[in-house]
């Protein structure tokens, strides 16, 4: 058997750098490259190995080991789970601030591999710098927070354990069910054993996506149940973008009648305005949707966790006769609400269930009046994302403003906070990949960094990070990055002096306004301190400027446009108002006991809301 010497480290990076997918005819690196942010863990191993191979295996520097993580995420969220990056920091603190990161892949089944360096094997020196010692387990390090949140977790201690580790790793990564992220742990001193590893090891590895087909019988009987629909939707999910399935979702909805709505993930599967569009359903779904939703007796969840944003946990569904079909590519997913399952990939499920259904359509009752609802709600979305000249704009008067400047080409970036319900009701998409939002996990400081990755993966389109000053203020260390790589990002940041967003939730469950906005925190100033962000945006690089209202707005980003480098836009707004058309009940336990009148009013709507929950 032909063999090389290499280190482990050296190993693993010629391992990553052998394998490639195809995109759309074309041959790609399933790896674009490789974050990275060294320490004494990494430094000598990895970092010798990288440099080595820089010209085949890009490496990138990162200010903050989560937000090289979310960047990594987001490249790999925005090639549909075809292509990926990954990770490396040290042993310690730079190991466990991608924790989070792998949790946020996680919830939303996106893969991202991580190499977090590790103690010594042979524990020799122990304990070393920046060890966490367990005086009960030995095997235990920091890295062992990573476990609850990989899809899959391993710890190399011997040169011979790479091969099997890492071809798992890529399986996982790679395979439409269990993907997710990967956690490589790497002790310092395994990185630069040398090790006799096979050339075949090494050799050129294309992957192809799976696709299943569906079961005939779980066919059938799906078949059967929306033949007999006299009120049918589809509610679209991820899995459709990632499924590469948007064309034949359009195709099956258009042929067949079916309104079809749409979760945070499935946003933009349908062009806003194809005819069978009616919007975003849940919590922060579209009045047409949730009143389509409130009859539906069958609806088809394709490529959906039902995540309870996406079923108004569990109060959506108000047909009691109603039948839930999942196709979705896990077992898992699609079993989900005591659903019919209907285990298969999205494109290849539609194409099943299309060809069963030809010659069949919709009631034309039921189709105008998911055409009536949406007119309706057009209008709605017209109206609250309408200029109404006031200083202090609505996070959806400013929404309304990025979206006319995005046109149909322009990518949306988003996260956390009031925005994401804004944008799932109001933003209208043209294309796939144009609404960007990370709500599985709705992690706050996601969005710059998510739309460094996002822009990375597609350099010809115009990137618009949408961000609160809450999330910005959490982290916004990458928007350097960008301005580094030359990697433009357009930012819009909404100032609304606090955490608008859970203010309102907190006042809607009849809390007091309480250590959310600013002015209701403790501080003990004569006067609140107030963040120049024009002034910190313009410190990180970026061509910045404060303005005051829609109008001025607009004007900012059509120069934000014509700008060759990462240009941000401060505008204050209104924390109180969001639009309150559309939405639904989310379960958020009201106290059944409290001083507070508004409390136990609160406890009222909460228990007979809960009436509805479908289980």
């Amino acid at each position: 058997m032909a063999t090389v010497r290499l280190t482990v480290a050296q190993a693993l990076v010629k391992h990553l750098s052998a394998q490639f997918v195809i995109v759309d005819g074309r041959e790609q690196p399933l790896f674009a490259g490789v974050w990275a942010i060294f320490g004494h863990g990494n430094v000598a191993g990895l970092g010798e190995a990288l440099h080595a191979a820089r010209d085949t295996l890009p490496t990138y520097r990162a200010h903050n080991e989560q937000g090289m993580a979310h960047a990594a995420i987001a490249f790999a969220k925005a090639n549909a789970r075809r292509r990926m990056m990954a990770c490396t920091t040290s042993v310690g603190p730079g190991a466990v601030n991608m924790v989070t990161a792998a949790a946020l892949a996680h919830v939303n089944r996106l893969p991202v591999l991580l190499l977090p360096g590790d103690t010594f094997a042979t524990r020799t020196p122990d304990p070393v710098l920046q060890q966490v010692e367990q005086p009960g387990d030995f095997t235990v390090s920091a890295n062992d927070c990573f476990r609850p949140v990989s899809r899959f977790w391993d710890r190399i201690t011997r040169a011979e354990q790479l091969m099997p580790s890492l071809r798992r790793a890529i399986q996982v990564l790679t395979d439409p069910v269990d993907c997710g992220p990967v956690t490589l742990c790497l002790p310092q001193d395994v990185q630069a054993e040398a090790h006799d590893f096979p050339l075949s090891f090494f050799e050129r590895t294309i992957h192809r996506t799976r696709r299943p087909e569906a079961d005939r019988d779980e066919l059938v009987e799906a078949l059967a149940a929306l033949r007999g629909a006299a009120k049918p939707l589809i509610v679209a999910g991820g899995g459709v973008h990632y499924s590469g399935a948007c064309a034949a979702l359009a195709d099956f909805a258009a042929r067949h009648g079916i309104p079809v709505a749409e979760t945070q993930a499935g946003k933009g599967a349908l062009a806003w305005n194809h005819p069978c569009n009616v919007g975003s359903i849940g919590v922060t779904g579209s009045s047409a949707a949730n009143a389509l939703a409130e009859e539906a007796d069958v609806v088809l969840a394709v490529g959906t966790r039902l995540a309870d944003f996406t079923t108004a946990s569990w109060s959506v569904f108000g047909n009691p006769a109603g039948r839930l079909i999942g196709l979705n590519v896990a077992a898992f997913d699609a079993a989900k609400g005591g659903a019919l399952t209907l285990v298969a990939d999205a494109a290849r499920g539609l194409e099943s269930l299309g060809a069963g259904l030809a010659g069949w359509m919709a009631p034309t009752a039921w189709r105008a009046t998911a055409q009536e609802h949406m007119s309706l709600w057009n209008r709605v979305v017209d109206a609250a994302t309408a200029d109404a000249g006031l200083d202090l704009p609505t996070d959806a008067q400013v929404l309304g403003a990025v979206n006319r400047a995005a046109g149909e080409d322009g990518v949306v970036v988003c996260a956390a906070g009031g925005l994401p319900g804004e944008l799932h009701k109001l933003w209208r998409t043209a294309r796939p990949g144009g609404y960007h939002l990370e709500y599985g996990f709705s992690c706050m400081g996601y969005e710059i960094a998510g739309g460094l990755g996002v822009k990375m993966a597609e350099p010809e389109r115009e990137v618009f990070v949408m961000v609160g000053d809450g999330s910005y203020m959490m982290m916004n260390s990458e928007l350097a990055v960008s301005v580094m790589m030359k990697r433009k990002l357009v930012v819009v940041l909404l100032d609304n002096r606090g955490y608008g967003c859970i203010n309102r939730l907190q006042n809607a469950c009849g809390g007091a306004p309480f250590n959310n906005l600013l002015r209701d925190a403790h501080f003990e100033t004569d006067v609140l301190p107030a963040v120049d962000f024009a002034a910190h945006l313009r410190a990180l690089g970026a061509v910045t400027e404060q303005v005051t209202g829609v109008a001025a707005l607009s004007d900012a980003l059509e120069r934000a446009k014509a700008s060759p480098v990462t240009y941000a836009i401060v505008i204050n707004t209104d924390p109180l108002p969001s639009t309150k058309e559309g939405g639904a009940w989310w379960d958020v336990p009201v106290p059944e006991v409290s001083t507070r009148p508004e409390v136990t009013a609160a406890r009222a709507r909460y228990v007979a809301a809960k009436a509805r929950q479908r289980r």
